[in-house]
């Protein structure tokens, strides 16, 4: 057991329908397998499974807990700020893709 801190400037989603919600509805949560630090009060960009950046969020919330199937599982609420503009999304992703997630091809 040990926590995976995510102290960068990166929120991604594997789940589609997480992401529809928080766009959508202003306000979401994503749930993450293992035990993890996500510094509530920042705001950071959201990413699409596809890794395309798509919006500015803030962190409310971060629960760690061990769920009702025994697994560790940490559940990160996010409130949307805003979303991006087709320019910024450019930039971030392309951004991302060097820092975060390797070239593209």
């Amino acid at each position: 057991m040990g926590f995976q801190t995510e102290f960068n400037s990166v929120c991604k989603f594997k789940n589609e329908q997480e992401l529809y919600e928080l766009l959508e509805y202003g306000r979401g949560k994503m749930l993450k397998d293992g035990f993890r630090v996500y510094p509530t009060g920042q705001k950071v960009i959201a990413y699409t499974p596809d890794n395309k950046a798509v919006a500015i969020v803030l962190i409310t919330a971060s629960v760690a807990e061990i769920n009702f199937q025994g697994r560790e599982v940490t559940s990160v609420e996010l409130q949307l700020v805003r979303k991006l503009t087709e320019e910024e999304s450019k930039v971030q992703s392309d951004l991302a893709y060097e820092m975060f997630f390797g070239n593209q091809t």
